[in-house]
């Protein structure tokens, strides 16, 4: 049996799942915040974004699954000798091992190409012979060069052939989800090809149908290539750009999630007490916010990895002491970023705590605590949810800069960051290797453009002055009557 291993992230990451299904559970209970989430659902484009978001968050889960492979015993072993592990790996290690994404080349090798990217001294029956060596596990079956055309526009085939069967099963699951509500199986189809029900159901599977089309070519290809090439170690370049996604969505969440403690306590504490509290903890934050992040980052960053260092024996494997490292790295951007969150509840703070209902609770001598946790708390809550969903794409593209300058994610732990540091040297060469720097483009390009339109609707929903100055054009539809209702009514 495999030994399941449970990193500090991977810990970090099933509880935040967990959390968001009980949030979930919540909102269905609650009237309010079902009408408030219902106006994000109501939104296209937030929708097709969160499609976009889901498919990252699959990633992210899968590569979170760690376990250590039982290797078989010895021969010649006693019947009590100790269990051997394979090294740490994950779901996703699983699921890439059946192309050709992790099996690694000498060196570099352009997209979909057969032979290497730089030329070698090869011996060719018996004579030194300059030239690009074949690659060891891209196009193995073909007997020459020249049939590589008519693979890849075979494989491109099969892959729009799965794409457009992804398509039609998830038209079809949506058929059947408003069957019993229809009472015929066109007039199901309408309703979520017109969108009837408010949510914009076309629109999402039209997205769905983009990434299954982007996902089965990829698969079909990479069963024989390398579909954005190998770096300079014969690395997959797609391999490590999906690794990377887990790398920036614990970035993103987990910082996010460490700033609230110290952002929500002083935040309402100098807003509802104010005086010389308010005065300390403007303080505080304003010494905090006067140094120059990186510099405190770095500091940060750097006391940590000397006790890293000196403490070897703490962590079993290499991969608990780069997670460590993330862990440690996530806590420390998130203790040193809360002061903007303070400065936005401490003004909302003050405001409430004018109100009649506050003075009311203090006047029957409603405890301090117990005001700050029943009244004060629950009225700024939408202030900390699109503070948080505003964050994360910021700090994916912080943890990019990091790595850049050398005191992000530790060297061995695949991220945008580490990918775009390796292809500084790649792209003055000649010639240039540049699909390196364009795999972390796209990728960060997507996740971070689909978590801010995202947050675009999220401010929007629960945010009523930006939703009363938002143009009559841009605001989502109200949800419509079903026109399967209304005759069913007429009739």
């Amino acid at each position: 049996m495999p030994k399941f291993v449970f990193l500090w992230t991977d810990i970090f990451l099933f509880c935040l799942v967990s959390a968001l299904v009980l949030y979930g559970f919540k909102v269905r209970r609650s009237a309010a915040l079902r009408a408030t989430w219902g106006h994000v659902a109501r939104t296209p484009t937030a929708m097709c974004a969160a499609v976009v978001l889901l498919v990252f968050g699959l990633v992210g889960m899968l590569d979170s699954a760690h376990y250590r492979p039982l290797l078989p015993p010895e021969a010649g072993s006693s019947r009590g000798a100790a269990a051997v592990y394979a090294p740490l790996r994950s779901v996703l290690d699983d699921v890439l091992a059946l192309t050709q994404l992790s099996k690694p080349e000498k060196t570099y090798s352009a997209p979909l190409a057969l032979r290497q990217f730089t030329k070698e001294n090869e011996l060719i029956h018996g004579k030194p012979v300059r030239d690009y060596p074949r690659l060891q596990h891209a196009g193995m079956h073909l007997s020459s060069d020249s049939d590589r055309g008519a693979d890849i526009r075979q494989r491109l085939l099969w892959g729009v052939l799965a794409a457009i069967a992804c398509g039609m099963a998830a038209a079809l699951i949506l058929t059947v989800m408003f069957l019993k509500q229809a009472g015929s199986f066109s007039r199901a189809s309408a309703i979520w090809w017109h969108s009837e029900s408010g949510v914009p159901w076309r629109a999402m599977w039209l997205t769905f149908c983009v990434l299954a089309l982007i996902v089965c070519v990829a698969a079909a290809l990479s069963t024989n290539y390398h579909v954005l090439g190998t770096d300079r170690t014969g690395n997959d370049v797609l391999k490590q750009a999906l690794k990377s996604v887990r790398t920036a969505l614990v970035i993103g969440t987990l910082t996010t999630m460490a700033m609230l403690p110290p952002a929500l306590v002083f935040g309402i504490s100098a807003g509802y007490f104010k005086g010389r509290v308010d005065d300390a903890i403007q303080y505080v934050y304003t010494t905090l916010t006067s140094i120059p992040g990186v510099l405190l980052i770095a500091a940060c960053v750097l006391m940590m990895q000397v006790y890293i260092d000196n403490n070897p024996a703490l962590f079993d494997t290499t991969a608990a002491r780069a997670d460590l490292r993330l862990f440690l790295l996530c806590l420390i951007l998130g203790l040193t970023g809360w002061a903007g969150l303070c400065r936005l509840l401490r003004a909302e703070t003050l405001k409430l705590r004018e109100l009649d209902y506050i003075q009311a609770a203090r006047a029957f001598g409603v405890s301090h605590w117990r005001i700050m946790r029943r009244h004060l708390l629950p009225n700024v809550m939408h202030i900390v949810l699109i503070t948080m969903v505003l964050e994360f794409s910021g700090l994916v593209l912080y943890e990019a800069v990091l790595s850049y300058l050398g005191i992000g994610v530790d060297p061995s732990t695949p991220s945008f960051g580490t990918m775009i540091d390796s292809s500084r040297l790649e792209m003055s060469r000649d010639p240039m290797v540049w699909w390196n720097l364009f795999a972390a483009f796209v990728f960060l390009l997507a996740l971070v453009l689909s978590a801010n339109v995202f947050a675009d609707a999220v401010q929007d929903a629960f945010d009523p002055r930006t939703r009363k100055f938002r143009p009559q054009g841009l605001r989502p539809r109200a949800p419509g009557r079903l026109r399967g209702a209304a005759d069913t009514e007429g009739a």
